[in-house]
């Protein structure tokens, strides 16, 4: 059983304000925590589509996406395969206010990709679709924003 950490304050706050699929998923061995979440479409034009394996269908969109907090010192982390990856000091760890701000940029994350995603699907001429993490505007975001109580990454 883990001690109370930031895993715990993170998932509170996802509940609070993410309304998509998500799941946390935390990889002791890499000190890591992802965050999956999953945006639904229903392709009723049944547009042909191919994913990144080559497969093509014309069912309902499952577009799956993570992000990732690390460990800088222990993790072992392949940043491009993620939306974005958010460093952690392991003793400090993070604080809710923080978290709060991260589980509402990613909602609007989201729900904004989850627009352009049906926007795709409407457009005969469009190409492909990605999820964009913009991370100047995150960094602006965390301006200002007040911590108090710091949750350290969880130990167990």
């Amino acid at each position: 059983m883990s001690k109370y950490g930031f895993l715990d304050v993170l998932e509170e706050e996802m509940d609070k304000v993410f309304p998509f699929d998500f799941e946390i998923n935390w990889d002791k061995k890499n000190h890591a925590v992802e965050v999956a979440f999953l945006l639904e479409a229903q392709n009723t034009g049944g547009v042909a589509l191919v994913d990144e394996a080559g497969e093509e269908s014309d069912e309902d969109i499952f577009f799956e996406e993570a992000v990732i907090f690390y460990n800088p010192a222990k993790s072992h982390v392949d940043e491009d395969a993620y939306l974005t990856a958010i460093p952690y000091e392991p003793k400090k760890g993070l604080s809710r206010e923080f978290l709060a701000y991260f589980a509402t940029f990613l909602r609007d994350t989201a729900e904004l990709a989850l627009d352009e995603l049906m926007d795709f699907l409407a457009d005969e001429e469009a190409e492909s679709f990605e999820i964009v993490w913009n991370q100047e505007v995150f960094e602006e975001g965390k301006v200002g924003l007040e911590e108090s109580a710091f949750y350290p990454y969880p130990r167990y």
